[in-house]
């Protein structure tokens, strides 16, 4: 696959908050019928989040197209949420956000990512998989699995 190089990174700012709720709406909606509810992330309150934590923005044209949510932890760096506009997804655009989560670690003096996904969303599992990822453990969760990856970096 090649990356789109139409594709621009910035950081989010608190303005952005509506667009990302709109993609992370439109990219999850695909699992609703999957696991019968909305997934977690089209739940949450976005402008908290973006006044909290880092959240990088895939840009096109000015239109926001991806995004990855990540917070710093003692150990390591956590990966909230990593999403794609539906119309924008197969363009390599994912990669790109995980690469800058990988970044983001790396200047925090990090060596490892962590994430979890819903073991019904295959293709997610499959897609982490393919960067390195694996899975540490699986938890039951209102009614499916939780599944927790991790990635260690190279020092």
């Amino acid at each position: 696959m090649t990356i789109d190089t139409s594709i621009r990174l910035r950081p989010a700012e608190p303005a952005d908050a509506a667009a990302i709720r709109d993609i992370v709406r439109a990219a999850y909606a695909k699992w609703v019928p999957v696991i019968g509810r909305e997934p977690l992330p089209m739940r949450a309150d976005y402008d908290k989040a973006v006044a909290g934590h880092p959240f990088d923005l895939a840009v096109e044209e000015d239109r926001i197209v991806g995004m990855i949510e990540t917070m710093l932890a003692e150990d390591h760096l956590w990966i909230e949420n990593v999403c794609v506009a539906p119309l924008a997804q197969g363009r390599g655009i994912g990669r790109l956000l995980l690469e800058q989560a990988e970044r983001r670690a790396i200047e925090a003096d990090r060596s490892e990512l962590r994430l979890l996904t819903n073991g019904a969303f295959e293709a997610n599992v499959s897609l982490y998989k393919r960067h390195g990822y694996v899975i540490d453990r699986e938890e039951p969760f209102m009614g499916g699995m939780t599944v927790y990856m991790s990635k260690k970096l190279a020092q």
